[in-house]
């Protein structure tokens, strides 16, 4: 919709915000840097809005939290839409210039009033109306989002609603405002950006496009599939399938981390015939592999990590990799080798990465010579090497000329609670663990602080259910069940239940359901219908 898939502002910007609206976004404990500049800002007068089924910490310090039901954001957003259509607090200026087919967002949330989407999210209409005169009328208004908003099944459609909303009040472009998805891991961004995703090559151009597809032939020396790949969710059905038959699996837990866990352990048990693991520890998902390539750590090597608001660092080697652990790059070229591919011999990962540029536009004048004598480094756009790096993107215009606007209708999620398993699960991270903890279990502060697996069930139901806190519990859902401590708590909504995905002998996801959003195919983590068993 805007022509780049990063936060339009940079962290530091938050420093000055004048309103944050936070949804799908437990802040504080899966970006506490972040956090800390929020909390920051609240100090110096901002006002801060969450937006969450559960009352996260963020939302103590907030002065509205919308505690909608799980699932209903685009009901809580197309009825913020709604009135900042209704009483003309849009930008008309900003949608005439800037923008296309504002038409589509003003016919798709005519009936979606205040008053109906409290009847749907649980939000009062006073509220939805108040966050929504707020964020119309204030300069510097930001949207700050992370996978509380993109893991369902109508996760495009939520992104879609927030897109309007920036669009439409004119916040795109604009310092300490814009929309900021905030990255799970410390380079999901730098993997992104070159190219780890299925439908892009590096500098997010298109698998599709024919031109793009010609010059990455010639500057690889090889053919390329005009067709798009699929994506871990497709990836791991077509497993079960049968239709795939070799995996190669890096720094990733599959068997901790994926939605229906049982159905990703059937494929790799009755249909992979070879799997190759490249990690940095033993986890549970290496216990299926063939093959292990020991990987070095962040310490271990050199490069450079880019972060949540595009800005590219240099990683320097502290210590050496231990036995026969190698950089990442060092290995991958070993393996492109043996499988017949010239590789060529590239002295470090200062010549790949300037070869990736030299191929991203948007990236060219980024090198680790500039970035050696820039510590706090260079965000991308970087066009050449005369351009200092963008802190804030399309200020003056959308990178794409025209953003484009997008009518969204709410869809519910995949299962619903019933009368065989009538509470709804979500799962996410605690403060104490990170992923699949392949790396903090092995520490025995976090394991101190949290040692394992337990479910926040709210107090009405688990009086309803004769649960007393700490006591042990079965959760059941229609793909498996699992054991956990009861946290008997005021954090999550009635008939809501909520548990980190963190323990792999208690595995949240071998609950939670892998239907795919139509466009993405995320998996619905947050939405899932379970029962609990004493």
């Amino acid at each position: 919709m805007f022509g780049a898939g990063a936060m339009t502002n940079s962290i530091d910007e938050i420093r000055d915000t004048e309103m944050m609206f936070v949804i799908g976004s437990n802040t504080s404990e899966a970006h506490p840097i972040i956090a800390m500049e929020m909390k920051r800002a609240v100090q110096r007068g901002s006002r801060l809005i969450v937006a969450d089924p559960r009352e996260i910490f963020m939302a103590e310090i907030a002065e509205k939290h919308l505690q909608l039901r799980p699932g209903t954001d685009v009901w809580l957003l197309n009825a913020m839409a709604h009135v900042i259509i209704e009483e003309d607090l849009v930008d008309h200026n900003f949608i005439k210039n800037h923008t296309e087919g504002f038409e589509k967002v003003i016919e798709a949330v005519r009936d979606y009033t205040p008053e109906e989407a409290e009847k749907v999210t649980g939000v009062p209409a006073d509220d939805i109306r108040h966050v929504a005169r707020l964020y119309a009328t204030t300069e510097k208004a930001g949207i700050y989002y992370t996978l509380g908003i993109t893991e369902h099944t109508h996760g495009t459609d939520n992104v879609y609603c927030l897109a309007n909303l920036v669009l439409m009040t004119g916040h795109l472009g604009v310092p300490s405002a814009g929309m900021n998805p905030l990255r799970g891991q410390n380079n999901v961004q730098g993997a992104n950006d070159a190219g780890a995703t299925p439908i892009y090559y590096p500098g997010y151009q298109k698998v599709s496009d024919e031109k793009v597809r010609k010059k990455y032939e010639n500057a690889w020396g090889c053919d390329l599939s005009p067709h798009d790949g699929l994506n871990l969710n497709v990836m791991m059905k077509a497993l079960q399938k049968g239709e795939i038959r070799a995996l190669y699996v890096m720094g990733e837990d599959i068997v901790i981390s994926e939605p229906n866990v049982s159905a990703v352990e059937e494929g790799l048990n009755e249909h992979c015939e070879f799997m190759i693991c490249q990690e940095i520890f033993h986890n549970v998902t290496t216990s299926f592999a063939d093959v292990v390539f020991p990987g070095a750590c962040f310490a271990e090597k050199d490069g450079v990590f880019t972060n949540s608001d595009r800005r590219v660092q240099r990683v320097r080697k502290s210590v050496n990799p231990p036995g026969e652990a190698r950089a990442d790059w060092e290995i991958l070229c070993d393996f492109a080798r043996a499988a017949g591919y010239p590789m060529p011999n590239y002295s470090g990962p200062e010549e790949i990465y300037d070869e990736m540029v030299s191929l991203i536009p948007r990236m060219s004048g980024i090198s680790h010579e500039r970035l050696d004598a820039r510590p706090r480094g260079l965000q991308w756009p970087c066009p050449d090497t005369t351009h200092e790096g963008t802190r804030t993107l399309h200020e003056g215009a959308p990178m794409i000329g025209k953003a484009q606007f997008q009518g969204v209708s709410y869809r519910p999620s995949a299962e619903l609670p019933d009368a065989e398993y009538p509470l709804v699960l979500s799962t996410g991270r605690t403060l104490f663990h990170y992923n699949a903890a392949t790396q903090t279990r092995r520490d025995s502060g976090p394991v101190i602080k949290q040692p394992g697996n337990f479910i926040e069930v709210h107090r009405y139901d688990a009086k309803r259910l004769g649960i007393e806190d700490g006591q042990m519990v079965k959760v059941a859902s229609r793909r498996g069940k699992v054991e956990a401590k009861a946290w008997v708590s005021p954090r999550v909504r009635p008939g809501c239940v909520w548990m980190p995905m963190h323990f792999a002998e208690s595995r949240a996801n071998l609950l939670t359901v892998d239907a795919g959003d139509p466009v993405t195919q995320t998996g619905e983590y947050k939405v899932c219908a379970v029962r609990i068993e004493t």
